[in-house]
């Protein structure tokens, strides 16, 4: 075989591309030194604390080095903060779906700890002050339950039963007398 038959007829096999190696260390440090900063500043306005904002910068710098995308970044600054983006989307998911497995419906607490002497105390600190709200005067007491029990403001009350606000407000004021005699000292 001659070299002119071998070199039209035979094709010299491609070497497999090799994964983009790593940026050199100048170049790395010099990409840390200027945006390590504003990335930096980027987690710390999106999380609670600052050592979790070095973090995520650390980790953005990993990934970036170590993305293994075999090809050269065009853009490192752009990538850095898609990195961190996505991060911050990663502990964002992390953190909702934590707290849905940790919650607890209302329904399904057990309650613990129920001292039954304080329940007994209540339920006859109530019944005694139902008791004692149905001694005040009916207009009295609606004066006083509209603005307790309801929240109106003064004004509110006035404007609803025709009294005056200064009426509204000696109407409370008894109330309040009256039911702390009623109930007396404990």
């Amino acid at each position: 075989m001659t070299s002119k038959s071998a070199s039209r007829g035979s094709v010299v096999p491609k070497e497999p591309p090799e994964a983009a190696e790593p940026p050199p260390a100048r170049d790395v440090a010099s990409l840390y030194r200027s945006e390590g900063p504003r990335l930096l500043r980027f987690f710390r306005r999106r999380t609670a604390n600052a050592e979790d904002a070095r973090d995520l910068m650390q980790e953005s710098f990993s990934r970036l080095l170590g993305g293994g995308t075999g090809r050269d970044v065009g853009q490192p600054e752009a990538y850095l903060t898609r990195i961190g983006q996505n991060l911050l989307r990663d502990r964002a998911r992390f953190a909702a779906r934590r707290s849905a497995a940790l919650h607890v419906p209302a329904d399904d607490a057990v309650l613990t700890g129920m001292d039954q002497f304080r329940l007994l105390e209540t339920r006859d600190l109530l019944d005694r002050l139902n008791l004692a709200m149905l001694e005040l005067a009916e207009e009295t007491r609606e004066v006083f339950m509209a603005h307790r029990v309801e929240g109106l403001t003064y004004v509110e009350i006035a404007e609803r039963t025709g009294l005056t606000v200064k009426q509204v407000e000696k109407r409370i004021a008894r109330a309040m007398l009256d039911l702390s005699d009623l109930l007396g000292p404990r």
